[in-house]
């Protein structure tokens, strides 16, 4: 069984993927260690990873995900 998903929760999804890409694009924190930072990139790149293997994006601009999950 198929679950259907509204444009709302699409839009939300994205947004939230685009708080990774955001993370990711700013780069390191000062205050954060080169240890956390590798476990925070690994982290959000996998989110992304697992966001592009959705099903349910329409219009959405996948570019910035892509790029990010890298």
């Amino acid at each position: 069984m198929e679950i259907e998903i509204t444009a709302e929760q699409i839009a939300k999804h994205y947004s939230a993927a685009m708080d990774s890409v955001n993370l990711i694009n700013a780069g390191q924190p000062k205050r954060m260690t080169a240890q956390d930072w590798a476990d925070c990139l690994s982290r959000n790149k996998e989110h992304l990873v697992i966001m592009l293997a959705k099903d349910y994006w329409t219009t959405e601009d996948l570019t910035p995900l892509q790029a990010a999950s890298q």
